[in-house]
């Protein structure tokens, strides 16, 4: 098992949040390991339709067992909303802890259930980071085949191509149509593949919704339900104005490089250093980077991306109150000059208390006009200070 940044609080009952795959069953397992807890794992046929009749047994089997364990965990509890009136109740009622684990809040919400008032701590668990391969993360390995961590446990290149063809198949296409997240298959299917196409780039809803045959809410509602399960980020448009924030389109990231590809079907294609579909990949793992370790490691950064009326982007902007504004580009070259950061060190003369980083394969660091340029791993842990030790 690869060490997991998380850092879960045992104090207190916990919705752990996720897309399949990401590693929160093995999570919980190492977490609760030799501890005596009542584990139910609603993917069981049998745990389901017992739980989906009756809700209630749930409360007479964990009150039998109540002085016996501390913990129960319930694996994709979303699958039966009804439960989370009884875990309440028991939470009120006993000592007993309660883990709770799904792929996203959304559908519990539909079904009316209340994230128990407050009374469990919410936490997101996404692929791996780089920090936690540790010695065994590859860049071309995942910009190929991305980091899940289920992925890992295949070496050969069609085993892989299999695992995410699958993935994208049975999970992000037919599991979110049975969640009645979605009622129509045929559209979603398309934008999803469309949506991986255009990953990275500032959406276009009324293109989109054209090119699928829905109308714009209907695509606004689908990126909606890919944020709301976990399975991509949205970065909001910049602007001190933060009305004009909602009004700018923003841009949209998948959660993952070889979901992305596999959604795309890119998979037999290969990752070639140099290449747009290259360049676009790795933005693509930097901002997951950066957003999944600000995450974790409670860093309270807010992320966006800047462009200006006259077309001058900046990859990401992070601002945090009581700190000053960071402007990101990425590059995935191994040599910059002035030339390449052209829209840094123009931002950098117009925004007062910024910080200006391009993080790229450069093998040291060095400055331009106020522009830091540094290796990206190495950015990433500068610009969130994240302690080596």
């Amino acid at each position: 098992m690869y060490p997991r940044l998380l850092n879960i609080l045992k104090t207190n009952s916990f919705f752990l949040f996720g897309p399949r795959g990401s590693g929160k069953t093995t999570l919980l397992e190492s977490i609760f390991e030799g501890e005596k807890k009542l584990w139910i794992d609603l993917l069981e046929p049998s745990a389901a339709d017992r739980y989906f009749l009756s809700p209630e047994k749930l409360l007479i089997e964990v009150r039998s067992v109540a002085s016996e364990i501390e913990w129960v965990v319930i694996d994709e509890v979303q699958k039966i909303p009804a439960l989370l009136d009884v875990v309440h109740k028991l939470i009120e009622s006993t000592n007993v802890k309660f883990a709770l684990t799904g792929s996203s809040a959304r559908k519990l919400k539909r079904g009316g259930a209340n994230l128990l008032a407050g009374r469990a701590f919410i936490y997101n668990l996404y692929p791996l980071t780089h920090i936690e391969f540790g010695d065994q993360f590859s860049l071309k390995e995942s910009l190929t085949w991305g980091t899940l961590p289920r992925l890992q446990r295949y070496q050969q290149r069609e085993e892989r191509e299999r695992f995410l063809e699958s993935y994208c198949h049975t999970y992000l296409r037919e599991e979110v149509v049975a969640e009645q997240l979605v009622r129509n298959v045929r559209p979603f299917r398309k934008f999803l593949e469309i949506a991986a196409q255009q990953d990275g780039d500032i959406i276009n809803y009324s293109k989109l919704a054209r090119a699928i045959g829905v109308d714009d809410k209907t695509v606004v509602t689908y990126y909606e339900i890919l944020e709301d399960t976990l399975i991509g980020i949205r970065l909001s448009a910049y602007d001190r104005s933060l009305r004009k924030q909602y009004i700018k389109s923003p841009k949209f990231y998948l959660f993952d490089c070889g979901v992305s590809r596999a959604l795309a079907n890119h998979l037999h294609l290969d990752v070639v250093a140099g290449t747009y579909s290259y360049g676009k990949r790795f933005e693509q793992l930097v901002i997951l980077e950066i957003f999944r370790l600000n995450e974790y490691l409670r860093k309270k950064f807010q992320l966006s991306y800047f462009q200006s009326k006259d077309g001058l982007e900046i990859d990401l902007v992070l601002e945090r109150p009581g700190s000053y504004r960071i402007f990101v580009e990425i590059k995935s070259s191994d040599s910059i000059d002035a030339s390449d950061i052209s829209n840094l060190r123009q931002l950098s003369k117009e925004f007062i208390d910024t910080k200006c980083y391009c993080l790229s394969q450069v093998p040291l660091t060095s400055e331009i006009d106020n522009v830091k340029i540094m290796p990206w791993q190495n950015g990433i842990r500068e610009i969130l200070k994240i302690d080596d030790s």
